[in-house]
């Protein structure tokens, strides 16, 4: 099993808790963080006694979304990337996921939301996927189910503009299942997966199955072309431009770009 000290894995009553733990840095995801949660998936798929699974991240955030100097060091590539093996892991995964959503859960640290189950958000949720923002384009399947989601003057908002939404709206638009306060959002999450926990386990994976069965496919070969142009836009000068002043703390410039 891959291991990160920033991501910690712990079994209690059925339930699989993994945590992003990388305060310092809002959480934000290393090619070996992504690594290490699809080890996690990979560990609640082939435990019996795991039945659910609860992502959540530290007190303040969820996550901050890709580690902007890892991705620009270590550009990913291909199918077998940290990032793309994670969300085929999610993708696949038959037993639910629930995420417990608190501050920052940006870019993946939101589409990754569209494939987990059940969602709990806090107040202090802020929900972005500034992909556009940063030269880049959707990922995570994330432009055909945000459209079937929310309809497409709603996705488009989110997309092509990039803004934060709340824990409220979240709920509004369909991405979270409910809102609670900063205090008891994890909690209120946890229950609902210790009670997730004692149902029948094999009536909930079909369950889950079938709900998924209608567009699984074209979700996979979706978040294929998503991802494969995704890649691509790393390397164009849009995405440079944007890492770099993010690293460099100031404002991109696109103006010079067609």
């Amino acid at each position: 099993m891959s291991k990160s000290e920033f991501v910690q894995v712990s079994e209690n009553g059925g339930v699989l808790d993994v945590r992003i733990n990388r305060p310092d840095r809002k959480n934000a995801l290393t090619h070996e963080m992504y690594s290490a949660l699809t080890a996690a998936l990979e560990l609640a798929a082939s435990t019996a006694s795991v039945r659910v699974v609860l992502i959540a991240g530290t007190d303040d955030c969820f996550t901050a979304g890709n580690d902007m100097v890892d991705f620009l060091n270590n550009p990913p590539e291909g199918d077998e990337a940290p990032v793309m093996r994670f969300l085929g892991k999610l993708v696949a995964m038959e037993k639910p996921i629930i995420a417990a959503v608190n501050g920052p859960a940006v870019g993946v640290g939101t589409t990754m939301l569209l494939h987990c189950d059940l969602v709990y958000v806090a107040q202090s949720a802020k929900l972005q996927m500034p992909f556009v923002n940063l030269g880049l384009c959707p990922e995570a399947a994330s432009s055909m189910l945000l459209p079937t989601l929310m309809g497409h003057q709603r996705a488009a908002e989110l997309l092509l503009l990039g803004e934060t939404i709340g824990g409220e709206q979240a709920v509004a638009l369909g991405i979270a299942n409910a809102v609670f306060d900063d205090q008891s959002y994890l909690a209120e999450a946890r229950a609902k997966a210790e009670k997730l926990a004692k149902q029948p386990a094999a009536s909930v994976r079909l369950t889950k199955q079938l709900l998924k069965a209608p567009y699984i496919d074209a979700l996979k070969a979706h978040m294929k072309v998503e991802g494969d142009l995704f890649f691509q836009r790393l390397s164009s000068p849009e995405a440079r431009e944007a890492m770099s002043s993010f690293v460099e703390k100031r404002k991109p410039d696109f103006s010079k770009f067609d």
